[in-house]
């Protein structure tokens, strides 16, 4: 057996099986296990992805945020123990596959455009809203009768 594969089969095994799908752009929160002593707990860090290197278990994402007027970066490994979850909050539509340009900005020049999905999601709920209007009116000409 080569080297190589015998440094894939190992990098297989440590793969994560389930880990969310994100994208460049989207707003997520990660939740990290974080060691402190005996103790263990579960912090929140939340911002925009701002950039994805890497492959296979070498893989990173950095996340940016702004926390009290400071602009605040943290890269973290994918598939890392130490994140125990990933959600995805906002899905956000770049052109780009780096956004370092949001480094130095903060307020409506750091906000990032929503993807077209969200408002599909929106515009399906609106029908949903005008059937009791109809079953309104059929009770009132019911009523009436």
């Amino acid at each position: 057996m080569n080297k190589l594969e015998i440094i894939k089969k190992l990098e297989k095994e440590q793969l994560k099986k389930s880990v969310a799908e994100f994208r460049v752009g989207d707003t997520v929160r990660v939740h990290t296990r974080i060691v402190e002593g005996e103790k263990e707990r579960v912090q929140v860090f939340a911002g925009t992805v701002i950039a994805r290197k890497g492959a296979g278990l070498a893989e990173t994402f950095t996340v940016h945020r702004v926390a009290y007027g400071e602009g605040m970066e943290r890269v973290f490994m994918t598939h890392s123990p130490r994140i125990s979850k990933i959600e995805v909050i906002k899905e956000g539509d770049v052109r780009r596959s780096k956004l370092y340009y949001l480094r130095g900005t903060s307020g409506k020049a750091s906000k990032v455009k929503g993807r077209v999905g969200a408002k599909r999601t929106a515009a399906k709920q609106q029908p949903q809203e005008e059937a009791p209007e109809v079953e309104r009116e059929e009770a009132v000409a019911s009523a009436v009768e």
